[in-house]
């Protein structure tokens, strides 16, 4: 439902962003930049007039691709609210739309009745084109990345995440709390780009409400990675049966009976085993690889049988490439501001998480991936070392240097100062380092 929007709502929105506004702001988008949105977004916001007008919609000076223009925006420029995007909007125009005068109370009201489908099928026609263009890259895969995509037609990460629990952690509108609800994305490992974006208005919505949505969205000769969030025997039979291959965490009080072992050593384990038992058993052969970490065996489940097309340590090291969700996740919310609501009616969390992942999505192809290569080989650093987080807020500080004449070179500049800008991340004991060294005790 809507919550109205009161005075004291704008009021405190905008303590909220003079708060935000003491972080480093990102600066204006360069003009190659913008020419990519237009090149890229604007085509899409066009192509769904004819949609807006089979629903009946009337025609407003705030049309879809202003508003797609006004977001947008919003979100990469980081203006703070509502109100200086209005104004910016009066004086100079956004992106492929020209000045325009309007009140901030029109632009507000528009976020709250432009149906938020429009903007998510903006992104659904963005995301295909976008994927089609990074796979034009050959960018280097890992090892074990690179093995799965001989062997799998996609290798995909599915996650959920809470928008309301950022909103109660930085005391956002008392009348939004029952706002904000919950996010799950389907993410291509490979590129990083989102595959689908999906939303859930109840904030406490578990992870499974997504499933039957994924199982629509994932296809035949394709490999997931999910947590432990999503464990559900029926849909492990499910994603089977469909052809879609798995690996996940396996639960550590689950019950199940090995039938053949595949390889079995004192800190590796490779078995195919039957899974729960009674009622709840999982009517297919799965295969469980077990390895000694620290005293403690770590258990990865997947329904791919064969070892030849998915080796036992690449089953360990593909799991880890899950935290490739969790990075996107922590760019949207954290680099993006999803964080932070423009408007306070579940319409308008919409707009702005399709909006957030627009961005996330155009920026990822055209800045990020490529950048954070390019630092990440300056360093001798693998890839996934090089948090794309702290590249892009570096180029804040990047944006300062050049205007003091101190450097033209980004790539020297983010590299020379990666230690300061946190660039390079720390290693975490039960991800990277703990991946590498389970790796070599699987190769050895």
């Amino acid at each position: 439902m809507n919550t109205p929007f009161k005075k004291s709502s704008v009021r405190h929105t905008r303590a909220i962003h003079r708060d935000r506004r003491k972080q480093p702001a990102i600066e204006a988008p360069p003009e190659q930049i913008e020419a990519l949105f237009k090149e890229i977004v604007h085509p899409a916001t066009l192509s769904q007039v004819a949609e807006y007008h089979r629903r009946g919609l009337r025609e407003r000076t705030l049309t879809l691709p202003i508003m797609v223009a006004f977001l947008l925006s919003l979100v990469w420029r980081q203006l703070g609210s509502v109100e200086e995007a209005v104004r910016i909007l009066n004086k100079e125009g956004l992106l492929w739309t020209g000045p325009l005068s309007v009140s901030s109370q029109a632009a507000v009201n528009r976020l709250r009745s432009l149906p938020s489908e429009l903007f998510k099928a903006v992104l659904d026609d963005v995301l295909p084109r976008l994927l089609s263009r990074w796979r034009e890259r050959k960018r280097p895969l890992p090892a074990a990345l690179a093995g799965a995509k001989r062997h799998y037609s996609d290798v995909l990460a599915l996650d959920g995440s809470t928008l309301d629990a950022l909103q109660r952690s930085v005391n956002l509108l008392p009348e939004m709390k029952e706002l904000a609800g919950r996010m799950a994305a389907l993410l291509d490992v490979a590129s990083g780009l989102p595959r689908e974006v999906w939303y859930e208005e109840e904030s406490t919505a578990h992870d499974q409400t997504f499933w039957e949505r994924t199982l629509a969205a994932v296809t035949p000769g394709s490999l997931l990675l999910f947590d432990l969030g999503f464990v559900n025997y029926g849909f492990y039979e499910r994603l089977t049966r469909k052809g879609v291959k798995f690996i996940t965490r396996l639960k550590t009080n689950a019950s199940f009976q090995v039938t053949e072992v595949l390889r079995e050593g004192a800190k590796v384990q490779d078995l195919l085993i039957t899974l729960g038992k009674g009622p709840t058993r999982c009517e297919e052969t799965l295969r469980v690889v077990a390895v000694l970490y620290g005293g403690k065996w770590y258990r990865y489940l997947t329904n791919e049988l064969d070892p030849q097309k998915l080796p036992t340590e690449h089953v360990v090291a593909l799991y880890w490439q899950r935290w490739r969700i969790e990075d996107a996740f922590a760019a949207v919310k954290r680099l993006l501001g999803l964080s932070y609501f423009a408007v306070s009616s579940v319409n308008g969390i919409q707009l702005q998480l399709w909006t957030s992942w627009l961005l996330y999505a155009v920026l990822l192809y055209a800045v990020l991936v490529d950048l954070t290569d390019a630092v990440a080989e300056r360093l001798h650093q693998p890839f996934q070392m090089i948090s794309m987080e702290m590249v892009y807020r570096g180029l804040y500080h990047f944006t300062k240097a050049h205007q003091r004449g101190e450097t033209d070179d980004p790539v020297e500049f983010l590299a020379s100062d990666a230690k300061l800008l946190g660039i390079v991340k720390q290693k975490r004991p039960k991800s990277l380092d703990a991946l590498h060294l389970l790796t070599v005790q699987l190769q050895s």
